[in-house]
Order: C-alpha cells, then structure tokens, then sequence
C-alpha cells in the first residue's frame, strides 16, 4: 500500500484550495516512498510550535498552533487550507495517549486504527507502545502532513495514513480503533455509533473512545454502552483551551447488541 492515500473530497472552498494544493504534495515513488512538498512543509513549520508541555504526554512532542503562533491572532480565511482541527491537541486523544503510553499491553503486538487522528499522537503512542501494525485516518490531508512531521519530532518511521472518510465502510480487520473527540456532532456520532458497532460484530475489533464529557457525547445513545476504564485530570493549559474542562476520560464500547445483525 502506498504510505499515504489521498481520497478525500472537497467539502468548502478552504478544502477545495487545499485540495488543488494536494495534487502536488505527495511524490509516490516506485518504493511507496514520497516526498513532501517543500513548500507546505516550510508552512507548517513556519506557522506551528514544536511543544510537548501543557499536555498529559510530554514525552510526545508535536507542531501544534499555539498562543505565540501567527495564527492564533489572525483572521481564520487567511489560513491557507482548511480548517486547522488538527493543530490542537483536543483532551479525548490525549487521555488516549497517556493510557497508551501508560498500559502497552492495550497496543503491544495488536494492529490499531486511530479514525481522525489529527495531529497524529494516539498513532505515535501507539507505535511507542509497540503496536505491530498502525494505520492513522483523517479526513484533511493537511493533517496527514502534520503527522509525518511530528513522526519525525519524536524520531519515528511515518506510520501509514489514509485521509478519506472510512465511516460506513467496510468494517477493517483491526485488533483495536481508538477513537477522540470525535462526537462533536449528532450526526457524524450516529454513523460512528453503527459503523463501531459493525467492527465489534463482525471483527470483534476493541474500541477505546476518548471524550473530556462534552454534551454531545453524553447524551447520545452510545454513552449507555460504554464502560469508564480511566479518567484523566487536565493540565491548567489544556483547560484553558477547551473552555475549563477539567478531565477526560477513555471509555470502552462495548455495545450489548453487538452480535445480533445491525
């Protein structure tokens, strides 16, 4: 498989740009090697902090958009591509991380998918952490460029990224999807709900959700077939920048139905 395929659709004029823009930013080499485009990389570089504090993974440094980046103050349209979710290192996959990091045995000799991976951590924790096989998927492919950057940040071999959107695809033969901060919207929580559940059924893939208890995932249907494994206390930064929450938490999905047809 190539390291990195780009199947992702425009959904804004910010995505188409950067969509435009992507035609030109993965050289694939007969070796399913590739090189970055020299100029979005400067971009990144130029306009992200290398940071590993204020986080619950200080060992796991990233490029992130920061309060002494130029883009925290300026206007968002002036934000070259698409919206830059990925550039903050959201509580759910942060509490994914330090459990990874902290419990190997969760990862160690397994294949894991990290569905909207963002910034790439819980992947790199993963990998850390002895995971045999990772697979790290968003849907921006300018994420999937911060990925690779931050591979290189904490000295690892780029792990392969797909950016397309794989809810409602067929379910993978994945050991264990780890999944933040990915119930912002009822619909988008919906479709996960029924894709997970497929995994669970058919593959009896383990799912480990992280979420810091934001409204939309506590009162989804799905809350009532997760189980608490740990909760997280934040660091001031981090609650600072997600409107004072104060913990997060990594839940298991462990859906009662999850072997009756769906």
């Amino acid at each position: 498989h190539h390291l990195l395929q780009v199947s992702c659709a425009p959904s804004s004029p910010w995505g188409d740009m950067a969509f435009r823009g992507w035609k030109r930013l993965l050289l694939l080499g007969r070796q399913n090697t590739f090189s970055l485009d020299p100029e979005v990389r400067a971009f990144l570089e130029e306009n992200t902090e290398v940071t590993s504090s204020g986080h619950l993974t200080p060992e796991i440094r990233l490029r992130l958009l920061t309060p002494r980046c130029r883009f925290w103050r300026e206007k968002p349209d002036l934000w070259p591509y698409g919206d830059p979710f990925w550039a903050i290192y959201w509580p759910g996959g942060q509490a994914l991380s330090r459990y990874i990091l902290d419990n190997p045995r969760v990862v160690k000799g397994r294949s894991v998918l990290d569905l909207g991976s963002g910034c790439g951590a819980t992947a790199i924790a993963a990998v850390m952490s002895g995971a045999s096989q990772v697979l790290a998927n968003d849907i921006d492919p300018i994420a999937g460029v911060a990925m690779i950057l931050n591979c290189e940040l904490n000295h690892l071999n780029p792990f392969p990224i797909t950016i397309k959107n794989i809810i409602n695809s067929e379910a993978g033969n994945w050991d264990l999807i780890v999944l933040g901060d990915m119930f912002y919207d009822e619909q988008l929580a919906d479709g996960l709900h029924h894709w997970l559940r497929k995994c669970i059924r058919i593959q009896q893939t383990e799912v480990l959700i992280g979420d810091p208890g934001r409204h939309q995932f506590l009162s989804h249907s799905i809350r009532s077939q997760l189980h608490k494994v740990i909760e997280y206390s934040l660091p001031e930064y981090t609650r600072q920048e997600n409107n004072g929450l104060t913990s997060s938490i990594v839940w298991s999905y462990q859906p009662s139905n999850s072997l009756e047809n769906c």
